[in-house]
Order: C-alpha cells, then sequence, then structure tokens
C-alpha cells in the first residue's frame, strides 16, 4: 500500500527564508529516485536545483513557475511504495520503501541519501535560529493551502529529465532561467515565440527582440517597476517604485546591516603598478596560462593578511569577541545581469597566481549564469573589490558583512608621478582600505594598507616574504 508524502521547500541554507519556482523537472505522474532534483529554485543567492528525498511516484506539485514559496510550504506529494505500474517504489534505484518518523508522520529519505536537507536527509542538521515566513496564508483563523496542480500528464508525455521530445502543449523550449524571468518580468508568453537556437531553443536575443517590437521592455531588465499615477505622488510628476526584492532585496538587507552595526572607516594611497604590470606581462611571456591582474593582487592581499591576522576576521557581537580566522576564504565583488554578488575563493592563502587567475574565471562565468550555489556565495572572511573595472579611480566600499575588511581596487591608467627624483609617466592605481574599527586601530590598517602598496610597486617584496 502507498504512502503518500508531503515534500516541502527547505531551508537552503543561509537564512533564506524563501525561493522562487524557475523550472519544474518532474510531471505528476513522474517516477523519481530519492535525491533526484525535481525543481529548479532561485533565491536571493542563487540558482539551486532541489532534490527529493523521497522515492515513488510525483502525485501533485504545488505552484506553477514564476510562484514563490516560502520555506516549508508545499512542493510535491510523492506516493512512496509503489510505482505507477503497481513494483514497489524504488525498484530499480535503490530508493527503498521509507518509514516513517513517529513524531512528524514524515518518512525519512531512504538509506544512502547524499543531498542532505535541512528538515530532511540522513543527518541532523545544525540548529539555526531564523525568522522563517508563515508557509500559507491564515484566513479566518483557518490556514489554507495552495492549490496543487493535479492534472494528469498524457501517458505518452516523457518526464523532463528524460531528454525525449515533449508533446505538443509540452514544456517551453527554453533552458535559461534568465531567459524566462525577461520574459515574466515583461509580461511576454514564450508559447508563442519561436526560438532561433538549436531546435528551437529560445533564446535570450529571442526574447529582446519581441520586447523591442512590442516596445515594453523593461530597461532595467532585473525587476518590473510599477508606475504610479501623478495624483498619488507626492509631486506633481509621476514616479517609479521598484520592489527590493530577490538579489537586490538581499544586497539592501546585507548592506544596511553592514552600516548599521559595522563602526568602519576608510584609509587609502596611491601606488606606482608600473612594475606589477611589467611582471605580470614577463610572466605570460613565458608561457602557460595568462595570470590576470586579480589574481596577483588577491596573492598580494594574502600574503598581507598574514602579516596583519586581525583584518582576516569579523566580530561575534552577542559573545563580545573578535573571531580571527586561520584560513583566508577571499571573496571578490562580480557584476552580473541579476546584480553584484560576492564569490568566495576557498583557502585562496594556499593558491598560486595561476590557480587564483583559473579559480576568478571558474566562478566569473558561474555568477554570469546564475549557477552559483549558496555555499559559493558565503563564508568568505575577506573581500577584494576591483571597481576599476568601471572606470572610477576611488570609493569607499561598505563591508561585506560579517567580514572585518575589504580592500578596494581603482583603475590603473597612466599618471605624472616622480620616480627616481624626476617627473615620469607611470601606471598608477589607487588602493583603498575599509575596516571594521573594533577588530583594529589605524595603526594596524595603515600597516596593511602599505604593505599592499609596496608589494604592488615593488614585487620583489613579496617574494621576499614567500
Amino acid at each position: 500500500m502507498a504512502q503518500v508524502l508531503e515534500f516541502k521547500l527547505p531551508d537552503l541554507g543561509e537564512g533564506l527564508t524563501e525561493a522562487e519556482i524557475v523550472r519544474w523537472l518532474v510531471e505528476v505522474g513522474d517516477v523519481v529516485a530519492v535525491d533526484q532534483p525535481v525543481v529548479e529554485v532561485e533565491t536571493a543567492k542563487a540558482m539551486v536545483e532541489v532534490p527529493c528525498p523521497y522515492g515513488g511516484v510525483v502525485t501533485a506539485r504545488f505552484g506553477e513557475e514564476g510562484t514563490e514559496l516560502p520555506v516549508g510550504a508545499p512542493l510535491l506529494t510523492v506516493a512512496v511504495g509503489e510505482t505507477a505500474d503497481g513494483r514497489p517504489a524504488g525498484d530499480g534505484s535503490g530508493a527503498g520503501t521509507a518509514g516513517t518518523d513517529g513524531a512528524s508522520g514524515r518518512a525519512p529519505a531512504a538509506e544512502g541519501s547524499g543531498n542532505v536537507l535541512v528538515g530532511y536527509g540522513t543527518s541532523e542538521a545544525p540548529a539555526r535560529r531564523r525568522r522563517v515566513r508563515p508557509a500559507a496564508p491564515v484566513v479566518n483563523g483557518r490556514s489554507r493551502a495552495p492549490e496543487p496542480l493535479r492534472e494528469k500528464r498524457p501517458a505518452d508525455a516523457p518526464s523532463a529529465r528524460t531528454g525525449r521530445t515533449a508533446p505538443a502543449g509540452g514544456p517551453v523550449p527554453v533552458i535559461s532561467p534568465l531567459v524566462r524571468r525577461l520574459a515574466r518580468q515583461n509580461g511576454l508568453d514564450l508559447r508563442k515565440l519561436t526560438g532561433s537556437g538549436p531546435d528551437g531553443l529560445i533564446l535570450r536575443a529571442d526574447v529582446e527582440h519581441a520586447l523591442r517590437a512590442a516596445g515594453t521592455q523593461d530597461r532595467t531588465n532585473t525587476t518590473t517597476a510599477t508606475a504610479v499615477p501623478a495624483e498619488a505622488s507626492a509631486g506633481t510628476a509621476p514616479v517609479t517604485r521598484v520592489p527590493l526584492k530577490g538579489i537586490r532585496g538581499a544586497v539592501a538587507d546585507k548592506l544596511s546591516r553592514s552600516r548599521t552595526e559595522i563602526p568602519d572607516a576608510t584609509c587609502w594611497v596611491d601606488a606606482d603598478a608600473t612594475e606589477l604590470m611589467r611582471t605580470r606581462a614577463a610572466m605570460n611571456a613565458a608561457g602557460g596560462p595568462k595570470i590576470s591582474v586579480l589574481a596577483l593582487l588577491a596573492r598580494i592581499c594574502t600574503a598581507a593578511l598574514a602579516r596583519f591576522p586581525e583584518l582576516n576576521a569579523s566580530v561575534d557581537t552577542e559573545a563580545r569577541e573578535i573571531v580571527r580566522y586561520a584560513d583566508v576564504h577571499l571573496g571578490f565583488a562580480a557584476q552580473t545581469d541579476r546584480g553584484l554578488v560576492v564569490p568566495v575563493v576557498r583557502d585562496a592563502h594556499t593558491r598560486n597566481a595561476q590557480s587564483l587567475t583559473a579559480e576568478f574565471a571558474r566562478l566569473t562565468e558561474a555568477a554570469r549564469a546564475g549557477t552559483l550555489t549558496p555555499a559559493q556565495l558565503t563564508g568568505g572572511t575577506f573581500t577584494l573589490n576591483n571597481y576599476g573595472v568601471f572606470g572610477v579611480d576611488g570609493s569607499t566600499p561598505i563591508i561585506n558583512h560579517p567580514e572585518a575588511a575589504m580592500l578596494g581596487v581603482g583603475r590603473i591608467v597612466p599618471k605624472p608621478w616622480v620616480h627616481e627624483g624626476e617627473l615620469a609617466v607611470r601606471q598608477v592605481v589607487q588602493l583603498s582600505l575599509t575596516f571594521d574599527h573594533r577588530v583594529c586601530d589605524g595603526g594596524t590598517a595603515g600597516g596593511f594598507l602599505r604593505y599592499v602598496a609596496d608589494c604592488v610597486e615593488q614585487p620583489a617584496v613579496l617574494l621576499r616574504t614567500l
């Protein structure tokens, strides 16, 4: 006898309280195995494929693509115990028959499940204090659950995971979540488009062309704007309101918390980067993978943090303690179509310039594709912010909470400079350090920044300290 179990949207980590359904990977009637991804969701941090901890037949889905669900809301239900043709669930898949948890009435994942989710899986998750939004609205004292999608797919309609061609009326041929989002934000029906990609795949260019033809494309391409009539605004002119949600809302919350909690200060210095650029050119002329300027600056950062470990830290406000880290997990600012994200290079202090270059490239590509996981966007201990790519010289960046410091790097441009007692044209860069004044005084921050500048001006300084 099959047992119907409800799989709820799990806690995806780092206090995330909601996620938007981007794409369903299974349909009602599909047989799923333990740990099989069943839905792709977008959080404020990244795109995530959510695996189901149960094996069996999908009997219902909750929420259409584009729906935002709170953590704890139902995602789908699975009949555990037998498959659609009457065989035991997991037959041939290793899923087996799940037992029940007497305390909750929910069956745990079968033994061997590797994807441990908070509230599911094979091991206990660490306790977490967070604010969770209600799973469903309450009307007249009663909880109203979302309506499930119970339409049975046709018998000849293959699973979204099989790779076979869908029947007429099946899924729209779109792979990119960014393309779906762009169309959804501008009210464009993808089913009416003909894709120019392979096998009719709808590309971003197809959507943008359709929006230009309709004259409705949102110039920001990031979120839906709502025009407010003139009579409803404070003045006589209309205003535009842009919701602070998704990644923009997450960034706003993080930066506001940083400015509220951290007493930050900034110091800066101009440095002659001519020798650093010559060193990079010589390294790249020697053959092998090309070394990026960002990788050289990151290598300088890790060496500076070894000399000034006070800045590789955070503050535990509840315990009133400074927490210093032995390892350097280096975050770097990356601008994407979805907004500013900060991927983290793990154990940056153990990497050479070549390894750092490769890792920066890998994470940047994932950031632009929207495939970074929450784990790749969290856990940093220090951030490197290269705002010179925007053509500016200086900035006073806001610290990436809960870290204690951030190094900012402006553009490297030819400027007049006194070199060896004479005026010359040199490659000059402005460096700035914003730091948490609770973890150190100005002398430590100044010493860190001066060491970084010395390494930029004379790369041999770095070699002498390795």
